[in-house]
């Protein structure tokens, strides 16, 4: 017979608060940074777009990928990502070709039109970070240090998926 020990939850002081926060800080945070990307959108009358679809847009770059790379390199971790990839195809944003090898697959690349978008989203992208640095809101050290700690918070959580199911 084995002993019962009563769940008790961590307490809310400390680090675990500290934890606590941060996830919300990020959640929104991310949140935050497609509202961002939506006024941009309003501003220069791009319309038929969403900020998920402009961000892996720009995240594709002037890459060629599947849906499956789009996951595995971090790109996106939407459960929608194929909508969306069907999505900006329909709408000019993107090509689409099936894998000579692998039929099943399909191969995208931006078309100018993707990469005029792009284009807007990296010009945001790039005000912003003149805007943080010269307002002092963090220096390049302070962003080594946040992108240090977000990197090894992901690889946490990449390790507790591949591990402990």
């Amino acid at each position: 017979m084995s002993i019962q020990v009563p769940f008790t939850a961590p307490s809310r002081n400390g680090f675990f608060t500290g934890y606590l926060e941060a996830l919300a800080l990020v959640e929104r945070l991310h949140r935050l940074l497609l509202d961002v990307i939506k006024d941009e959108f309003e501003r220069v009358g791009i319309l038929e777009i969403n900020p998920v679809q402009a961000l892996l847009l720009f995240n594709v770059g002037d890459n060629e990928v599947t849906a499956g790379e789009l996951k595995s390199r971090g790109y996106y971790q939407g459960s929608n990502v194929s909508y969306n990839l069907k999505k900006l195809v329909e709408l000019g944003y993107m090509h689409h070709q099936r894998c000579e090898i692998d039929r099943r697959s399909v191969r995208v690349r931006l078309t100018a039109k993707g990469r005029a978008v792009r284009d807007v989203v990296e010009g945001l992208f790039a005000r912003h970070a003149e805007g943080i640095l010269s307002k002092g809101v963090i220096g390049p050290e302070g962003l080594e240090d946040i992108t240090g700690a977000l990197k090894r918070m992901e690889r946490y959580w990449s390790d507790q998926i591949r591990y402990i199911y």
